[in-house]
């Protein structure tokens, strides 16, 4: 999907960021980039990024194009009089598995997932990325993730490094907090297995009672998302049978 870059600047835009995405940007001073997502005040996904230091003391902030016209629109709303400016900016990104080049940095989520470069266009290196987000449970903006419906801690944020649980307050904290707090969560992204294809979006059914709906597919596997407490090892979606054996956090 193609990528927009939001250039954040000013007096200390890390502070500004700070109280308003899920994860700790502290970490950029260790890594260069985090990734992070925007929450409702309800605790609902509403665009997830990247968040890349550079060695002026700016922010870019690296986010699906469909996403970045409403993320400019509630970022200014955040800013009110604070000295911070918000531009969107053409900029390059590239990503591969291959040897890294020079100035990339490594995508946060997961080690499957490579690098990313910043400033300069590399051709495609022929990466199946969704054999790769199937493989290891990775949602993506505008498949799996859903502004104002996802809640990031259903769809792994924890797991893929985007969400930090004693940074402090953030916007949706409370909602997230309670959450993770929970015993264990009843509503989920999972990898099953597929046999068959069907449309993105299409409802899982076990018996007559609706699981979930199945997403990205690859290889024989697919993203779905479950309610476990109906799942079952074999379910239905449209003409394909779903198979799923829940591991120990969902038994």
């Amino acid at each position: 999907m193609a990528r927009s870059i939001i250039r954040v600047s000013g007096d200390d835009p890390h502070k500004f960021l700070q109280g308003l995405v899920s994860n700790d940007l502290r970490k950029l001073a260790r890594d260069g980039i985090v990734y992070a997502a925007l929450l409702s005040p309800q605790g609902k996904y509403l665009a997830d990024f990247f968040v890349v230091a550079q060695e002026d003391g700016a922010i870019l902030i690296d986010v699906a194009e469909p996403l970045a016209q409403d993320l400019l629109k509630r970022l200014s709303l955040y800013k009110l009089r604070a000295p911070i400016t918000l531009e969107q900016i053409e900029l390059p990104v590239s990503r591969g598995t291959v040897p890294a080049p020079e100035g990339a940095v490594p995508d946060p989520r997961h080690d499957a997932l490579g690098w990313r470069l910043y400033g300069r266009a590399l051709p495609d290196d022929g990466t199946d990325w969704d054999a790769i987000r199937v493989a290891h449970c990775i949602p993506e903006s505008g498949v799996e993730l859903v502004p104002n419906e996802t809640f990031i801690l259903e769809a792994g944020f924890e797991r893929l490094n985007g969400v930090d649980f004693v940074k402090g307050c953030y916007v949706g904290q409370e909602v997230t907090a309670r959450m993770h707090h929970k015993t264990a969560l009843r509503k989920g992204f999972a990898t099953v297995a597929i046999d068959g294809a069907t449309p993105v979006g299409s409802e899982i059914t076990a018996g007559q009672k609706s699981v979930g709906q199945i997403f990205t597919q690859s290889n024989g596997r697919a993203i779905a998302f479950l309610r476990f407490d109906r799942a079952q090892s074999e379910m239905i979606a449209g003409d394909a049978r779903i198979y799923w054996e829940p591991s120990e956090e969902h038994a």
